[in-house]
């Protein structure tokens, strides 16, 4: 073969080999592989948000679902390994780990008022307790950090907020918890400010999350399309049907279950988690008259939402979920 022949496959290979090392990673070019992520097509359920209505729906339904869902705060860190209750029902984190072992595991975290706090690291002995849980329970973890971040009762400044959640989100790195994935959650409905100045960064984000408790559908497809934007997962973080409740039947599915599994379809929705619960008799909501969203007291709602969550597209748990997820 002539000289220069092997010269210009030399030069071929040498600028082949130098193209790839500095093409940009995926995390850099905003494209990090979303954790948990279920097969297309595939939609995981997860129900909340106290333990008596989770156990009551899976008794009522005999499905156990793909998830649960509880709650926690930065300030006590409390309701992971033993049983908590702040007026919002009875959260208990260990307990749906043992009763649900083939089931994921939804937290939501309250930050309220210990956002500058969080920044300057007080509440790190909690988030490392948070995060030695996380990795304890051995299975997928969506942690909403600050959850409904854009809700006005919640007063989260933008700045501070964004730095609480990126301290959060490094600190559980450092500490190699691997279980986790991170959602960023919206109240989705007429912001304060532009979402983007809460939004903590594409490296410390893995999902978008909006509620859905009857607002209007716009803000949530808009938050949906930011999601595809950024190249994230899309759930619904928390839904329920508001004042309607479950006790018109029909008239309830038409008014708010109906929207509610048409839109999972539109949006592509890939986390689904509802709140089965009836908020007249939780403290904290005493005054919404929100009614009863569980879906087991009202028999015409109850056989509507087993022939739609029954269909194959929507996840249950089972011995191979998890892998699903990898």
């Amino acid at each position: 073969m002539p000289l220069n022949r092997y010269i210009r496959l030399f030069l071929i290979f040498y600028f082949a080999v130098a193209f790839i090392l500095s093409a940009p990673s995926r995390s850099e070019a905003g494209e990090r592989p979303v954790p948990f992520m279920p097969p297309e097509g595939k939609v995981l359920l997860l129900v909340g948000e106290d333990k008596p209505s989770i156990d009551g729906y899976a008794r009522a339904t005999g499905v156990v679902p793909a998830g649960t869902m509880f709650y926690t705060s930065i300030q006590l860190a409390d309701s992971m390994g033993s049983a908590a209750d702040h007026g919002g029902g009875i959260q208990h984190g260990q307990y749906l780990l043992d009763q649900y072992p083939q089931s994921v595991v939804q937290m939501g975290l309250w930050m309220v008022g210990a956002l500058d706090g969080v920044v300057k690291g007080d509440y790190d002995r909690n988030i490392d307790k948070i995060g030695a849980w996380i990795k304890k329970a051995q299975r997928p973890v969506f942690l909403r950090i600050g959850y409904e971040f854009d809700l006005p009762l919640n007063k989260y400044e933008p700045q501070a907020y964004r730095l609480a959640f990126r301290h959060i989100v490094e600190r559980l790195r450092a500490a190699q918890v691997r279980n986790v994935a991170f959602v960023w959650h919206s109240f989705s409905n007429l912001p304060q400010h532009p979402w983007a100045d809460w939004y903590p960064g594409d490296d410390y984000v893995d999902w978008f999350g909006v509620s859905v408790f009857g607002q209007p559908n716009i803000y949530m497809k808009k938050f949906a399309e930011m999601a595809k934007e950024h190249h994230k997962g899309f759930m619904v973080a928390a839904a329920a049907p508001g004042g309607s409740g479950t006790r018109y039947g029909e008239g309830s599915w038409k008014l708010w279950f109906g929207p509610f599994f048409k839109f999972i379809s539109d949006e592509k929705v890939r986390v689904v988690c509802y709140n089965n619960l009836y908020w007249d008799e939780i403290p904290l909501c005493k005054g919404w008259h929100w009614g009863d969203s569980r879906v087991e007291v009202n028999e015409i709602v109850k056989k509507r939402w087993m022939e739609e969550i029954l269909r194959d597209k929507y996840l249950r748990a089972s011995s191979g979920l998890y892998k699903l997820l990898e």
